[in-house]
């Protein structure tokens, strides 16, 4: 029996519809009823489609793990994935070459530079040089006068302004992604179990996170509670004074 074989029919045999596994799981039906029809297309790339394939296996009551299993035997496993193509940006950027210089300049150039050098030495030689006798001046012994210590102090570090510091600790394999505030995916990463990653964020984002309750997750220092299984988006936005983040 297929994945989406599976996940039919284990959904029928809980009594929900397709609409109320959407609402729980927050997956839209049109994704739901393409992985039960085994299309993984909708998903969006290997990525999101194990973190759906999980939240609707637990929805439903199934264990997602064999499924999981099943899937990479299909369309490779998570480790198959490049750095380059996690931490890319989602449009790559154009770096503009330096132009080659004319040979012909370069030589004008050097030669100007001979020229003027030639110079300042020909007019340091000519002119005459003075020497100035040092001038000793005697100061009266001055009485130190004891002073004060300071108080050494402890400087706590400071978060930017309208900067959002993301710190992810992994007690078990999770998966997260970033998007824009649009909807556009900027990049998509696989912690690993024991693992701290930290994001510096400037601008609104959307952190899509896979298998919450194995994360210990702060923003700016302040602890994110993760009370569901489900995948969980967040929404941070540093400009914004009266609710940083937003989870749903």
């Amino acid at each position: 029996m297929s994945i989406g074989d599976t996940l039919a029919e284990a959904r029928r045999q809980a009594g929900l519809t397709i609409t109320q596994v959407s609402q729980q799981t927050r997956i839209r039906e049109s994704i739901v009823r393409a992985i039960e029809q085994g299309d993984f297309t909708p998903c969006g790339g290997d990525f999101y489609a194990r973190g759906h394939i999980r939240s609707i296996a637990e929805v439903v009551g199934v264990d997602p793990v064999p499924l999981i299993r099943e899937y990479d035997e299909v369309h490779g496993p998570p480790g198959g994935m490049r750095a380059s193509q996690i931490f890319q940006p989602a449009t790559p950027i154009r770096i503009r070459e330096p132009r080659n210089l004319h040979l012909g300049r370069i030589l004008a150039v050097a030669l100007l530079a001979a020229i003027g050098f030639g110079a300042y030495h020909f007019i340091s030689e000519r002119s005459p040089h003075t020497t100035a006798t040092p001038v000793v001046t005697v100061r009266p012994a001055a009485t130190p006068t004891p002073t004060a210590r300071p108080t050494p102090t402890t400087t706590q570090p400071v978060t930017p302004v309208n900067t959002a510091v993301i710190r992810l600790t992994a007690n078990s394999d999770c998966w997260v992604g970033f998007n824009s505030p649009t909807g556009h995916q900027l990049s998509q990463s696989l912690v690993r179990a024991g693992q701290t990653v930290t994001w510096t964020e400037k601008q609104p984002v959307a952190m899509v996170i896979g298998n919450p309750p194995g994360i210990s997750l702060t923003v700016n220092g302040k602890q994110e509670q993760m009370n569901t299984v489900r995948v969980v988006t967040l929404h941070i936005n540093p400009l914004s004074k009266t609710a940083p983040v937003t989870i749903s």
